[in-house]
C-alpha cells in the first residue's frame, strides 16, 4: 500500500495545477465538501461523474456479536454512507 493521501495534499495539488494560494485552494476544497455533506444530510444522492455515487442509507436494527467475547450486543438503527465507485473507477483501480 502507498502513501496516504490527505487534505493537505490536496490543496497542494489545487494550488498547483489551477494557480491558486493555499488558503484559496484549501477553501475550494472546504466549500466542496461542505457541500457533499450538506447534500448527503439532506439524504440526497451525491453522483461524481467519472468517479462514483455518495448515499445515505438507512439501517435497521440488529443483534451483533463482539468477535472477541461472542457477547451479543443490540446494534440501533442507524444513517450510514455509502459509496459506489462507477465502472471508470473500478477498471482504473483494477489495472494498477
Amino acid at each position: 500500500m502507498g502513501k496516504t493521501l490527505t487534505r493537505a495534499d490536496l490543496v497542494d495539488v489545487l494550488s498547483r495545477e489551477l494557480g491558486l494560494s493555499k488558503t484559496d485552494g484549501s477553501d475550494l476544497l472546504e466549500k466542496m465538501l461542505e457541500h457533499l455533506v450538506i447534500a448527503l444530510e439532506k439524504g440526497q444522492l451525491v453522483k461524481l461523474a467519472r468517479f462514483g455515487n455518495f448515499a445515505v442509507r438507512q439501517k435497521k436494527p440488529r443483534v451483533g456479536r463482539n468477535p472477541k467475547t461472542g457477547v451479543e450486543a443490540k446494534i440501533s438503527a442507524r444513517r450510514v454512507v455509502s459509496f459506489k465507485p462507477s465502472q471508470i473507477l473500478r477498471t482504473r483501480v483494477e489495472r494498477n
